[in-house]
């Protein structure tokens, strides 16, 4: 056992910023001497005096021989890896060098179709060749779970040649699948799991959570220790563990996708924030579910509002309250017409959990859309993760207070009352363009990521892009789930649903044309 009290790289850190010298090295402020002084009226001079490079002392993230490899070792052992590296570009690097490190050119990987768009930049990378699952699908909610082990099963036996299995866990809502079920099926095979375990990185420190990817049996992990932690934003960590993952494989693609000149401040975050957890993790998410069952509680009994919720008996979503479908409050949970799918499907016995830090709000029942609800509270001082057609999505972590909670509560109060007011209030016919689009999914692309990426392309307008083979990735974000992505062809429920994410108020990122007049197609 390792002394988690430590933070070796933190400490080198402060010894290094501290010390009187004369600096003739990169970063050009010197220590902050050469900032702006409009930056530091904002985050202060302190800041600046730890933005060091690789100093001696300070090691090397490339080849760490000093603090960072024991950083990363007191690392691994509080996150149950055998092996962790840290990361400075993000979970997005660590996306993309699992998918180098396992797949080249041509390869089979096998991975849902609602993964983020840092996967389909590791498919363009590594020229791998995407073998697509969709995910369960509750067209009522319009949200998109996790995939399911019968279908990787079905995949796998249909490409028993691919190198490799993505999976999200958990989804951007928070809902967990059966990953112990999914990495038992992948090692029959012999093949790796690799597990976008972005939002999950708080997992490991408290027994009401979800048991964590590699607990779980996965054998490559990636966590954003930003996203629900106490690292600084861009700061995660990559996780492996057995020995399906070839670890100098890793090592090098993580050489081509990290900067060469990273952030200390970035690792040292990481250290802090593993520390703290490693010592306090249980205390704080303890914490951090109480804040979470208070807000789910008080919102689901405000009238017009429901809240995604998951049996806890962690085996099948709960059968839903009748009143909460027609948004009179209460506790939305699955679907009849997602059970009477999933049963046509063989589905039944499929486990999904819930993260509770999690909390999605369904609007829709106000006459609202996800959009307008994330206006209307931002104005009241309330800021969402996301927004989406019908619902919102909230982060609760550990630096989220009771006062955070009540003012949460307090917006939502706000907001049902001035929609009962309303008499101008529409019924909202939202139509389940999402369900259009997966269930005309084919999984199937006509060419390669990398291929169309690098094809010579064309413009076209919107409407005589149909059926041709687009060469950009469009991707509402957050969250980050590419509808369209180079290689694919483009449909007409995938061009509706754009549409209809603009027309409500949405985001579309990676598109030449973010009025979606026009879109990018492989030239013929």
């Amino acid at each position: 056992m390792l002394n988690q009290n430590q933070t070796p790289l933190l400490d080198a850190l402060r010894a290094n910023a501290a010390r009187p010298h004369a600096a003739f090295y990169t970063p050009g402020h010197k220590g902050g001497k050469g900032i702006s002084p409009r930056l530091t009226d904002l985050v202060g001079e302190a800041v600046f005096r730890a933005d060091l490079t690789e100093l001696s002392g300070l090691d090397n993230l490339f080849a760490p021989e000093g603090v960072i490899q024991q950083a990363q070792q007191l690392a691994a052992e509080a996150f149950g890896a055998v092996q962790t590296w840290f990361l400075v570009n993000g979970s997005t690097c660590g996306i993309e060098a699992a998918i180098l490190a396992t797949c080249g050119m041509g390869d089979k990987i096998i991975l849902p179709r609602n993964v983020h768009s840092s996967a389909i930049a590791g498919l363009i990378l590594s020229g791998a060749m995407p073998i697509f699952v969709n995910p369960e699908y509750d067209p009522i909610l319009d949200i998109a779970h996790s995939i399911t082990p019968a279908s990787v099963q079905s995949a796998i036996e249909q490409h028993p040649d691919a190198k490799a299995v993505m999976i999200v866990y958990p989804t951007y809502y928070g809902v967990c699948g059966d990953v112990e079920a999914i990495a038992r099926i992948t090692h029959q095979y012999n093949i790796p799991l690799l597990v976008d375990e972005a939002h999950g990185a708080h997992f490991a420190f408290h027994p009401q959570l979800p048991i964590t990817a590699l607990a779980a049996g996965a054998d490559l992990s990636v966590q954003s220790i930003h996203k629900t932690l106490g690292a600084m934003t861009q700061a995660s960590m990559l996780h492996v563990q057995g020995d399906r993952i070839n670890i100098n494989r890793v090592t090098k693609a993580l050489q081509l996708v990290q900067s060469t000149s990273p952030s200390y401040i970035l690792l040292a975050s990481l250290d802090a924030a593993r520390q703290q957890m490693a010592l306090h993790g249980k205390e704080l998410m303890s914490r951090t579910l109480q804040l979470a069952d208070e807000a789910r509680t008080r919102i689901s009994q405000i009238p017009g509002l429901s809240v995604l919720e998951i049996s806890p008996s962690s085996t099948n979503l709960t059968p839903p309250n009748p009143p909460s479908l027609l948004g009179k409050g209460g506790i939305l949970s699955l679907s009849p017409l997602f059970e009477t799918l999933r049963e046509r499907r063989g589905g039944v016995g499929e486990r999904f959990i819930l993260d509770k830090t999690r909390l999605t709000v369904t609007v829709s029942g106000l006459g609202l859309t996800g959009f307008e609800a994330e206006e209307i509270l931002d104005q009241l001082g309330i800021t969402a993760e996301f927004a989406s057609l019908q619902h919102l999505t909230f982060i609760i972590s550990l630096g989220n207070t009771a006062e955070d909670i009540q003012q949460l509560v307090q917006g939502f109060m706000t907001l049902a009352k001035m929609m009962s007011v309303n008499k101008n209030k529409k019924d909202l016919k939202l139509p389940k363009l999402v369900w259009d689009y997966f269930i005309s999914v084919d999984n199937s692309a006509r060419m390669s990521p990398r291929e169309a990426f690098f094809a010579e392309n064309e413009t076209l307008p919107i409407e005589e892009s149909r059926e041709r083979i687009c060469a950009e990735i469009l991707c509402p974000y957050p969250p980050g789930i590419p509808v369209l992505m180079s290689g694919e062809i483009i449909t007409a429920n995938a061009i509706a649903y754009l549409q209809q994410i603009l027309a409500m108020g949405g985001i579309i990122n990676g598109c030449a044309d973010s009025s979606l007049k026009s879109l990018k197609v492989v030239k013929q």
